[in-house]
């Protein structure tokens, strides 16, 4: 059955604008972006074989061209267009953080870092750059490694920081595992980072691990 002949509250479309995005599951979200099905499926058919193919929405969201390209309903065109509809995200949750003054949100910080690192099948190290107000100055991507790790070098950072004239950082990195939890050699990079920057003034704020769908701030956990 065709969704245009489904109950007008179980279309994807129509039950977004009533209840909100929030409420779509994410094959109804997905049957969105793709807008038709194919032969023998419905668009919400196929975003179902599609996460099932995949193993997930992360995995799907994340794949490189040529994985992306090769499934049913899939290719260069929806490839493309999801690309951009990613890089807005970014740059739309950048911009927040960039136009709301002092970082008071922890919520709102582990949005964008989210958004920004939890895609990647290696481990990338960044760094928030912020003023003596909290404001954002830049964020970058310092170190990649492989999927154990990545190698943080102190030195480089106190260095970029004293370049960009920051008073404080944020640091975050990505467990491409998916589990957030820090490990041992996490809380002791963090000790090594926030004594190096001591030398120079520099606070260290927080030190966020992202996983598949959470963020862990050791701040929060009292581990700085």
């Amino acid at each position: 059955m065709p969704i245009t002949d489904w109950p007008i509250d179980e279309r994807p479309r129509e039950k977004l604008l009533q209840r909100g995005s929030e409420s779509l599951s994410d094959a109804e979200l997905l049957a969105i972006f793709l807008r038709t099905g194919v032969a023998g499926q419905t668009a919400v058919d196929l975003a179902r074989s599609l996460l099932a193919e995949f193993g997930g929405l992360r995995h799907l969201l994340s794949a490189d061209q040529r994985r992306f390209c090769k499934s049913r309903g899939l290719g260069m065109a929806k490839y493309t267009q999801l690309q951009a509809v990613l890089e807005m995200a970014r740059r739309y949750l950048h911009e927040q953080l960039e136009t709301s003054g002092s970082l008071t949100a922890p919520e709102q910080t582990q949005d964008y870092l989210r958004a920004r690192l939890r895609h990647y099948a290696y481990e990338v190290f960044s760094c928030l750059f912020l003023d003596n107000r909290h404001r954002v100055i830049r964020y970058e991507e310092l170190f990649r490694g492989t999927i154990d790790g990545a190698n943080v070098h102190p030195r480089e950072v106190v260095r970029r920081a004293l370049e960009l004239n920051a008073a404080a950082l944020i640091f975050a990195h990505n467990h491409p595992s998916g589990v957030a939890e820090p490990s041992r050699a996490d809380r002791q990079i963090t000790q090594r980072l926030k004594d190096a920057l001591a030398l120079v003034d520099i606070r260290v704020l927080d030190h966020i691990v992202i996983g598949e769908g959470e963020a862990v701030s050791l701040a929060e956990r009292g581990l700085i």
